[in-house]
């Protein structure tokens, strides 16, 4: 597993991290890189370690072994005010009783910078992120992903090296969730410094990272790019975790040189292996083709089943099928008139090109 510990910026070495009077570790042996000017995203489910990395990389809590750095130069002693990172939180942290302005411009006035420079520095990170218009109003009179802008301008004020996100649209709504995705990415093209987020929302990650390093158990499970995470996931975890997939059994059995999957008695042909025995393979939802039955021959190496359950998203359908002992979910694209209803015998075929199997 790469690293890039060459020309990071940022770089945790085998980093462990138990809290007093927990059985088990928050942080085992994690290590990876960030790179100038990357979008690296942590993800992991709720006590997987993801905000323990943060508050490490801040300077809020010291690992109790292993090595942080930045630029080279260890961190582990420096004190939070005197590292070149700056934190955006889920709960923006404004200050009441202060001008949007103000606000933004408080960390330059921390660091003794004078009137006019803060000024013009704070309007100039308002704009970066379309807040100029309200420069003048309070926390109080702005909407929940305004206030969530505010709090990125104050962050980037100061052009640090490294941006912590920890959550931060966790508080908003699906629409301005997905509106802030569009301006955290802009926002980190436009200054090209290193965006470190976490979530525990696989499509904020894939859709905004450069690279994502997925957190099980306080271990990093996998780091790779969104796209080898989501088609070439290495462990059944990661697969589920990362996109939707069925995890169904599968046999492998004899044919010729190499031994070919079954799945519910049916051969799967273009699913092939080296060894015999019983596996599991990970379907993704739209790698999953479901058709009505009417009486007709099914495709090539499908399943018959029957349908258990439909549940409309809007733009798709995600179809439960039952096929003999095993459940599958199929997305479908969703039509105005439903075509397919509970109790419905239908086929199961699959597009296996992007299978991956998982053997005990």
């Amino acid at each position: 597993m790469s690293t890039r510990s060459a020309e990071s910026v940022l770089t945790l070495e085998s980093i462990d991290k138990t809290y007093e009077g927990s059985g088990k570790p928050a942080l085992d042996r994690v290590s990876f890189s960030v790179a100038p000017g990357e979008f690296f995203s942590i993800l992991g489910p709720s006590g997987s370690g993801k905000t323990t990395i943060l508050r490490i990389i801040a300077g809020f809590e010291t690992p109790d072994r292993g090595r942080v750095t930045m630029d080279g130069v260890a961190m582990n002693d420096v004190p939070p005010n005197r590292r070149d990172v700056r934190t955006v939180f889920q709960s923006y942290a404004l200050f009441p009783h202060l001008t949007v302005r103000d606000n933004v411009a408080y960390p330059l006035r921390m660091a003794g910078e004078g009137k006019t420079a803060r000024r013009n520095k704070a309007e100039e990170a308002l704009a970066l992120v379309e807040m100029s218009p309200y420069a003048d109003r309070l926390p109080h009179q702005l909407s929940g992903g305004q206030r969530q802008r505010v709090a990125l301008a104050r962050a980037v004020v100061s052009r640090p090296k490294i941006l912590l996100l920890d959550e931060p649209l966790g508080a908003l709504d699906l629409r301005l969730r997905q509106q802030m995705q569009h301006t955290l990415v802009l926002l980190q093209k436009e200054l090209g410094i290193a965006f470190v987020y976490v979530t525990h929302d696989q499509g904020e990650a894939l859709s905004m990272s450069d690279r994502v390093a997925v957190m099980r158990d306080g271990r990093v499970a996998q780091l790779a790019t969104p796209r080898e995470l989501y088609f070439e996931p290495q462990s059944e975890f990661v697969s589920q975790f990362v996109g939707r997939s069925n995890l169904v059994p599968i046999q492998f059995e004899p044919a010729g040189a190499d031994f070919v999957a079954t799945m519910e008695g049916t051969r799967l042909p273009a699913l092939t292996s080296d060894r015999s025995g019983p596996a599991r393979m990970a379907l993704r939802f739209e790698s999953v083709r479901i058709s009505p039955r009417n009486g007709a021959a099914g495709p090539p190496s499908s399943l018959p089943g029957t349908v258990e359950d439909v549940l409309f998203l809007g733009t798709n359908c995600e179809v439960n099928v039952r096929c003999g002992g095993v459940s599958l979910i199929g997305s479908i694209p969703a039509e105005r008139d439903t075509t397919l209803a509970i109790g419905q015998p239908v086929h199961v075929a699959f597009d296996l090109s992007g299978t991956q199997v998982f053997y005990d």
